[in-house]
């Protein structure tokens, strides 16, 4: 069964950190670029970082660029998202999704990880 499972969400303060991991299996993400979009209460749902399966290039939002970083680890079949520098308004769900080429058009995605929610807030 193909699955992708988000953790590491929950509460943080303005300004501080959180790391996402989102962890595949029945799939080998080794071919697969990864994504991360966030959804909003009330917001259309927003690519924010993607890495490709074939070189590792890496892509961000500008709203994001320079205070969140997307990485891999192919033998743990697992890509984490480490955000830093973090805003109220960023408060969403989060979701990881998988598809063979980069891309930040959520409707061309084969597949979706249930979301883990990030709130900030003090």
């Amino acid at each position: 069964q193909v699955q992708l499972v988000e953790s590491g969400g929950g509460l943080v303060q303005p300004g501080g950190s959180l790391r996402l991991s989102c962890a595949a299996s029945g799939f080998n993400l080794d071919y697969y670029a990864i994504s991360w979009f966030r959804q909003a209460p009330g917001k259309e749902r927003e690519g924010v970082s993607c890495i490709s399966s074939s070189d590792g290039s890496t892509y961000y939002a500008d709203s994001v660029k320079g205070r969140f970083t997307i990485s891999r680890d192919n033998a743990k079949n697992t890509v984490y998202r480490q955000m830093n520098s973090l805003k109220p308004e960023e408060t969403a769900v989060y979701y990881c999704a998988g598809r063979r080429g980069p891309s930040f058009d959520y409707s061309l995605y084969e597949y979706w990880g249930q979301g883990t929610q990030v709130t900030v807030s003090t």
